[in-house]
């Protein structure tokens, strides 16, 4: 399997977090996500010295090298998003799932596909950035209505292509953001 498929998989995988949130409160979350980030740095540091059985194969085969820290960003966003945006799941799940399958969805397009590099952002296709909005849009509108999911797919597709930032963390807050303003004050 290519690499930046597996990795994407494992990123878009992070969807359990949602389905507990069917069970659990905001709160019991982010204590998880504290867990995982706790625990993967732990594998991390273990692996750079050891062969940890199933873990080290994993990490040979998607690890970019030179980012060993994504999957802290991608927990960081998680975390201030439910944390912010928590009182109202739906709208925390939807800013979510824009970083968990829009930005897996646009890396995966945008490599594959791309050929049309996007305006003041060379590193960036215009195919990634459409399937970012399609898929984010679709994935928001199962859990809130067409035009909050329109406005969050939309600000979290700009928000993946501009951010200055490492995207995992600013995605699903500016997403969840977009989201609640079209919700509450529109």
């Amino acid at each position: 399997m290519d690499r930046e498929v597996l990795r994407q998989l494992i990123h878009a995988s992070g969807i359990f977090i949602l389905v507990l949130g069917l069970f659990f409160n905001p709160t019991v979350l982010i204590l998880l996500c504290v867990i995982l980030i706790i625990c993967a740095e732990m594998i991390f540091i273990l692996d750079k010295y050891h062969n940890i059985p199933l873990f080290s194969t994993i990490l040979g085969r998607c690890k970019r090298k030179d980012d060993e820290r994504g999957f802290l960003y991608f927990f960081i966003g998680i975390i201030l998003t439910l944390y912010f945006f928590g009182f109202n799941m739906a709208i925390a799940s939807s800013g979510i799932l824009m970083l968990l399958i829009g930005d897996s969805a646009s890396t995966l397009v945008g490599r594959r596909y791309g050929k049309h590099k996007l305006p003041c952002n060379n590193s960036k296709t215009v195919e990634g950035s459409i399937a970012f909005f399609i898929v984010g849009l679709l994935s928001a509108s199962t859990l809130i209505p067409i035009i909050p999911s329109l406005v969050g797919a939309l600000v979290g597709t700009l928000t993946e292509a501009y951010s200055p930032i490492d995207d995992n963390i600013p995605i699903p807050i500016i997403s969840a953001l977009a989201i609640t303003v079209v919700i509450y004050w529109i």
